[in-house]
């Protein structure tokens, strides 16, 4: 089959593999219909994750039909639609039935190398590194899916290949994002990151009674894809996001801050320039530059969301301030499975995730579109691709 391989840092090749695979009675086959490239993938493209080797599969967010099933998986049937989490989950360990999904004790086969370095390792991935399990990913024509008594979400008529793509990673990612706030009615929420997890977030702070979100970015076409969801904006190239929060807040601050960012952040100031060289001369894993803002700008007891990925020991963060402050702060991969079936609802009843798409390309376009995503190039803002056949 042909499937989007990981080659080195900065080096995306479409290649033919080997057909994937039945290797455990709970396991399924999925012919993919349609596949996304995430902001996640892009550290994976620039070398930022270890333990990538030369021909892995990429890509963990992805939808399509099943054509093959293990013997132990009776809640589906050949020809479903379904659209997979991006979290792998046995559904039977202790974090599993406290719905705590991406922390499942049983799913990634290399938990010893993540226990070396973090303590204990989460879940394992689709198409994220050897970290995370080596699971080959869902940028390809066909995928293995384990577990796929627990995972795939069957999909009605009603919702589109497009639209389900979304609920893999990117809409359940920006729904918990805002749930971590603990958002009461009325509340102001700011968001750093106008990519597609920071605009569910703010879509999603709004369905959990925010009455303002303030997102940040500074590309055109992203800020106005906020504004399509009721946002207010700052531009970062621009304006000093600390002093326009004050000022939009009457000195309060947000009640909430979302980091939708993560270890890749811009910035124009000192400490985002540090962090560039730090990381440029490999002294550094991650540019927290919009975790400072984020801390620096929240009103005194107020919620610290975490969605954006960090891989590593983090550089001059203000953890001072988020103590002097008293902010609760949450973060953490998404519990994709809990929410699968109300988004689905939310899809059902009229919201469009495909809105933030740009991009539709064919998935012997991935090398292209890697670089035009990491860039911002071409108003990139999602892209779909679809395997040819």
């Amino acid at each position: 089959m042909k499937a989007v391989c990981w080659c080195g840092s900065g080096k995306i090749h479409v290649e033919q593999v080997p057909d994937p695979k039945i290797i455990n009675p709970r396991d399924a086959i999925v012919q993919v219909k349609a596949t996304a490239i995430c902001g996640s993938d892009l550290h994976l493209y620039g070398g930022l994750i270890p333990t990538m080797k030369h021909g892995d599969i990429l890509g963990h967010e992805f939808m399509g039909e099943i054509v093959e099933l293990g013997s132990a998986v009776k809640n589906l049937q050949i020809g479903d639609r379904v659209v997979v989490p991006f979290t792998i989950a046995c559904g039977r360990c202790f974090f599993c039935k406290r719905q705590l999904w991406s922390l499942c004790d049983n799913s990634n086969p290399n938990a010893k190398m993540l226990e070396k370095v973090y303590g204990q390792s989460g879940s394992g991935l689709f198409g994220y590194s050897h970290l995370y399990g080596g699971y080959a990913g869902g940028q390809a024509e066909y995928v293995r899916v384990p577990f796929a008594d627990v995972g795939p979400a069957k999909l009605p008529d009603s919702i589109t290949d497009e639209q389900a793509v979304m609920l893999a990673d990117v809409l359940p990612t920006g729904f918990m994002a805002a749930e971590n706030c603990g958002i009461q009615p009325g509340d102001t929420i700011a968001v750093w990151g106008c990519g597609p997890v920071g605009l569910f977030a703010a879509k999603s702070a709004f369905w959990l009674g925010a009455e303002r979100v303030i997102s940040i970015d500074r590309y055109p076409e992203r800020l106005q894809l906020a504004r399509d969801f009721g946002a207010e904006t700052i531009d970062d190239s621009r304006d000093d996001v600390f002093e326009a929060l004050t000022e939009m807040t009457d000195g309060l601050g947000p009640d909430g801050c979302i980091d939708a960012v993560g270890m890749e952040a811009h910035g124009t100031t000192l400490d985002a320039w540090y962090d560039r060289v730090k990381q440029a001369t490999y002294l550094a894993t991650d540019r927290p530059h919009a975790l400072r803002q984020a801390i620096h700008a929240c009103r005194k007891g107020g919620a610290l969301s975490i969605p954006g990925v960090y891989g590593g020991v983090l550089d001059k963060v203000p953890f001072g301030a988020a103590f002097a402050k008293g902010l609760k702060i949450a973060m953490g991969q998404t519990h994709v499975h809990r929410y699968l079936r109300p988004l689905i609802e939310r899809v059902q009843t009229g919201f469009d995730p495909a809105h933030i798409i740009s991009h539709r390309v064919q998935l012997d376009d991935a090398p292209q579109y890697y670089q035009i995503f990491r860039d911002k190039a071409d108003k990139c803002t999602k892209v779909v691709m679809r395997p040819e056949r």
